[in-house]
Order: C-alpha cells, then structure tokens, then sequence
C-alpha cells in the first residue's frame, strides 16, 4: 500500500473497574481480563489498553495505589502471555511510574500528562509512546454544560500548548499522539463537529489516537443502548480513519479491524 494513512491500528479496550460506562464488572477479574485480551489479540488488534480508573461521565476517582493493584498484575499477565504492545490509560505519575517499570509502550493520559511530575518521567522513558487528550474540566463534571466558541479551534490550542510544554521537558515529538477527547467536556454537537473537521488536527502533524466506541453520542443519534452501538461504532471509527486517524480505541476489534482492512485499502487504491 503506497498511502501513509492506510497504516491504521485498532487498539482494544480492557477496563479492570467496576463501573465503566460500557462494559463495567465484566473484566475486573484478572481472569475475565485474560480472556478478552485473547480475543482481542486472536481478532487482530494492534494495542491493549489497560485502565483500572473508570472516566465515564460524572465517575469519581480511585486512590493510586488502588488503580495500580488493578492495573499491574494484568499488565504483567499479557506482558507474559502475548506480543501485543500495551497502554496504560491512567492521569497519575505514579501509576505511570509502575506501568513503565514493566516496560508498557504506551502511556494513555486524559489529563495530557499535567500531573505533577508526569512530564519529567516520559522524558525519561525512551521510545514509550504518550497519548495526550484534551478534556473540557474532569470526569465528575465535564458534562456539566461544555462551552466553546469554536470547539475544533479550542481543543487545537490546548493540544497544541500541551505538546509544545511535553517537548520542552524532553519528550521526543516523534513519541506523541494525540486525542480530541470525544466525549469529554463536549456536547453531542462538539463531538459531531470535531469529527466533522478531525482533518483539522493534522496542521499539528502528530498522529491521531480516538475512542468513540459505543459512547453517548452514538447513542443519542441512533436511539440505541450501550450494547447495540456496534453499527454505530463502526461507522464513527470508519469516519475517523478515512479522515487520517491512526489509532482506533474500541471494544469490538474484530469488527473494526475487519472495517479498518477495507479504509486501508480504499485510501490505497488497492490491496495488498
């Protein structure tokens, strides 16, 4: 394939929490956790991330060591079990301390790594990837009626800020991805205008991570619950990645590495 866009990875998603707003209680035993990581690995995926702190909508916070207890021990299960490079999505420095101490790839930050210390350890940690988001206030209130004058404008600024003080600490830009941050602090019109003009977020050539996998602005469009926005799922992840996202964060890869197949070879031309 002769299209640099057509190289796009589908990442799964493994929460180990109890109240995550798609698939909470189902993976937080270490077992569970173990089973749909196989699948996920056994259906293509290209990354697995780990959180042990639910984000959803109006969710309060768990104590570090808490998310580490949940985190750590699956990190080092499919560190062990398969060749799948892994992300930890976590917002605190000493979660990520222990998630690079057994060599994760990928740290997946919705605070775009504004913890205190968080930017010093990255720029210590050779070759780890990080994921900055932008997040409008904190997961207990960023609901609470989002504001912009112009949502893709501001989100660009603030990312843009935010790679600008990670590369002054140290951090190597060939090592940042970025993320829009669906859902977080956006209203369903945000959202819809953001992945309206997502070709926007390439003035900031940097490649794009995003998650719309089965979240409310699926649901408010289509009228369907939690557990039946696979179509939906489908069709948000096929608009981003035919608008240049590289990275695709779902719950059902094998759908989506299926549709992410046929971008691939759309943006190509051809197959190979």
């Amino acid at each position: 394939m002769n299209d640099s866009r057509a190289n796009i990875e589908v990442m799964g998603i493994i929460n180990t929490t109890p109240d995550s707003f798609s698939d909470g209680g189902r993976f937080n035993q270490l077992d569970a956790a173990l089973r749909q990581a196989e699948q996920m690995v056994n259906d293509g995926v290209h990354w697995l991330d780990v959180g042990g702190e639910s984000t959803r909508p109006g969710s309060s916070g768990v104590s570090a060591q808490e998310e580490i207890d949940r985190v750590i021990p699956l990190v080092e299960q499919l560190q062990s079990r398969f060749n799948v490079p892994i992300s930890v999505d976590t917002c605190k420095t000493v979660v990520m301390a222990e998630a690079l101490k057994h060599n994760v790839q990928m740290i997946n930050d919705i605070n775009a790594l504004r913890d205190e210390g968080a930017e010093a350890l990255l720029a210590q940690a050779d070759g780890v990837k990080v994921c900055l988001m932008h997040m409008q206030g904190e997961p207990r209130t960023m609901q609470h009626e989002p504001r912009y004058d112009d949502v893709v404008v501001e989100v660009k600024q603030f990312l843009t800020s935010r790679v600008r003080a990670c590369e002054a600490a140290g951090i190597q830009k060939t090592n940042i991805y970025l993320d829009p941050g669906f859902g977080f602090g956006k209203s369903v019109r945000h959202n819809y205008q953001l992945l309206k003009r997502l070709q926007a977020f390439h003035e900031l050539q940097l490649p794009l991570l995003v998650g719309m996998s089965r979240k409310s602005m699926l649901g408010q469009v289509t009228d369907r619950p939690v557990d039946e926005r696979l179509a939906a799922s489908i069709a948000a992840a096929t608009i981003a990645a035919m608008k240049g996202a590289q990275i695709i964060r779902v719950h059902d890869v094998k759908e989506t590495v299926d549709a992410m197949k046929i971008v691939a070879a759309t943006l190509a031309g051809e197959f190979a």
